[in-house]
């Protein structure tokens, strides 16, 4: 599994890009960290501390903002996996980069570098920042039966969001877009979930709070 994933992201070649002064309040990059056997690949997960202001408790990639000492977006990966979970730079191997996304705030634009990483790993969380580290099997997310649904309440309405739950933990999100994109394009793995249409979120943004 995992050589095929290796040779089919050969698409999405390597892309060390460097954000413009214009761009640099707004770029981040995070980092898609896979390992283990070629049969049983790993994809290294974090939770976020709860204590955090932003998206406290929630599962995510190694990453973060792009900082002014950073070559470019890539640096920006390597550099926060090694404060975040403390991966070295020198056991990864990076060998894609994958589309850019807009997660919850439209304005932000995060780059997803995937690495391949040697073991054997002997990882520490920062917990200023992460408040647990695991590693998940990208076979689970080939099972559409694995995935449920949940409602995020907003003050106007709820949205729906696929998840997929693992020891306690909810995969959603951009997380996992990212996972299942990558998979259905480097193993065809038909993972179709619905997420709320932009029209609808767009809906919600504008829609009046009734008066009390």
């Amino acid at each position: 599994m995992l050589e095929t994933i290796k040779n089919r992201l050969k698409t999405f070649p390597l892309d060390r890009h460097q954000p413009s002064p214009q761009e640099q309040g707004s770029m981040a990059a995070v980092l898609v960290a896979l390992h283990g056997d070629n049969a049983d690949p790993q994809v290294i997960l974090t939770q976020r501390a709860f204590h955090l202001n932003n998206h406290a408790g929630e599962v995510a990639f190694p990453g973060g903002m792009w900082d002014a000492t950073d070559s470019d977006l890539l640096h920006t990966a390597l550099r926060e996996a090694e404060e975040e979970i403390g991966l070295s730079p020198s056991l990864v191997q990076p060998i894609a980069t994958l589309p850019v996304a807009s997660p919850k705030r439209r304005s932000l634009k995060v780059t997803p570098f995937v690495g391949l990483v040697d073991g054997p790993l002997n990882l520490t969380a920062d917990p200023s920042e992460i408040g647990a580290l695991f590693d998940a099997p990208l076979r689970l997310f080939m099972n559409i039966e694995n995935y449920d649904y949940f409602d995020m309440q907003t003050e106007h309405g709820a949205l729906s969001f696929p998840f997929l739950p693992y020891n306690g933990y909810k995969i959603w999100g951009f997380t996992l877009k990212v996972l299942t994109d990558m998979l259905n394009a480097t193993l065809e793995a038909d993972i179709h979930l619905n997420y709320p249409s932009d029209e609808r979120i767009e809906e919600l943004r504008q829609r009046v709070a009734p008066e009390s």
